[in-house]
């Protein structure tokens, strides 16, 4: 239901892309209570730099899968809702 949670949170812009964003959002002391989703096929050093922040973040399918599930012209490796 992951991908579910993430169309939704879209619709309501509370959804933000990137490890960049995710490592700033860890700085201003948010990360507790965001939502943090990772592509399967992401790069090596982005789950442990997530669960460095303080994120505990789950695994989803493929960035492509997910790009056109989500109606998407990018493909993203982290998603964050708040």
């Amino acid at each position: 239901m992951s991908i579910k949670e993430i169309s939704e949170a879209m619709i309501k812009g509370k959804v933000m892309f990137g490890l960049k964003q995710a490592l700033r959002l860890a700085k201003d002391k948010k990360a507790k209570s965001a939502k943090v989703f990772v592509a399967k096929d992401a790069r090596e050093d982005i789950m442990p730099a997530l669960e460095k922040a303080g994120f505990k973040p789950e695994i989803l399918k493929e960035k492509e899968e997910m790009s056109k599930q989500l109606g998407l012209d990018f493909e993203s490796e982290v998603f964050i809702l708040q």
